[in-house]
């Protein structure tokens, strides 16, 4: 990958937030890889053999008057992804019991201590739907039970489930990369439990789970519900993020349509994480 040719686009975005999560999403589905947020907005970077010149005609978040984006790009010849969000990565501590870290950070006096090399993956602890999610792992019961992280990113989530005593578990990514990194940070944390699977929710057939964990943004989530009930065992708990409060409404009615309950919620900068329980 070292000799990899990228574009990289440098983006202002005003107002921030959410604009820079919204544009980070789409970006995602036309193609691109890897994303650094800035001070004004965020450089998102994509294969030169992988780029075409109407990349950016589905990007509808460009197109919305809510927000004012500028771009420009430039050739990038052999870029350094470690020292990018090395830049950018600081760690974290959640609920003071568990910390999520670079190699390169001091370890922490935690209960949890995870080692992530994010690279060009999503999941360091610091998005609120991480973050929310974090804490939803460390306040239930993950002892021996049986765990699916759906689109797992770095991997983060699954680790901390096996550090909580869950066992088997699948960590499931559509994005290569994301396969990929999730597979060196399994390692890199001691994990023996967690399997890692590149692909999307077809390969959930015939598969089940006490526990499912699909931090996702929404239309995908209104999309697998009804799979991932499917895979759940009687009184499973389904936590889902990656939506925000206005959300709620069509993601519980379709949960209660099949047959699931909301039993609690977290809410960070209108970022929501749900657990649901199978009745």
């Amino acid at each position: 990958m070292s000799n990899t040719i990228y574009l990289g686009y440098d983006f202002t975005v005003k107002p921030l937030q959410p604009g820079v999560e919204i544009l980070i999403a789409e970006l995602g589905y036309a193609g691109f890889e890897s994303f650094v947020e800035t001070e004004t907005g965020v450089t998102a970077y994509i294969q030169k053999e992988e780029w075409q010149a109407d990349i950016l005609e589905d990007i509808q978040i460009l197109d919305s008057n809510e927000f004012e984006i500028t771009f420009e790009y430039h050739e990038i010849e052999q870029v350094n992804w470690n020292a990018e969000w090395e830049r950018n990565f600081s760690p974290i501590v959640v609920d003071e019991i568990c910390a999520v870290r670079a190699p390169f950070h001091e370890k922490f006096d935690t209960e949890f201590d995870i080692i992530i090399e994010p690279k060009m993956s999503f999941g360091t602890g610091h998005h609120e739907t991480t973050h929310m999610m974090l804490q939803h792992i460390l306040k239930n019961d993950f002892k021996n039970k049986s765990v699916l992280d759906m689109g797992c990113g770095t991997g983060v989530l699954a680790i901390l489930a096996e550090m909580k005593g869950a066992k088997p578990l699948d960590a499931i990514d559509i994005d290569n990369w994301c396969y990929l990194n999730s597979l060196e940070n399994v390692e890199r944390n001691n994990c023996h439990h967690i399997k890692v699977l590149e692909g999307d929710a077809s390969l959930l057939q015939g598969k089940s789970y006490d526990v499912i964990i699909a931090n996702i943004n929404r239309n995908i989530l209104l999309q697998d519900i009804p799979v991932y009930v499917t895979c759940l065992n009687a009184k499973g708990l389904l936590f889902l993020s990656g939506f925000y409060n206005e959300d709620i409404s069509a993601i519980e009615a379709l949960c209660n349509k099949v047959g699931l309950k909301r039993v609690d919620k977290l809410e960070q900068n209108k970022w929501v994480a749900l657990k649901f329980e199978k009745e």
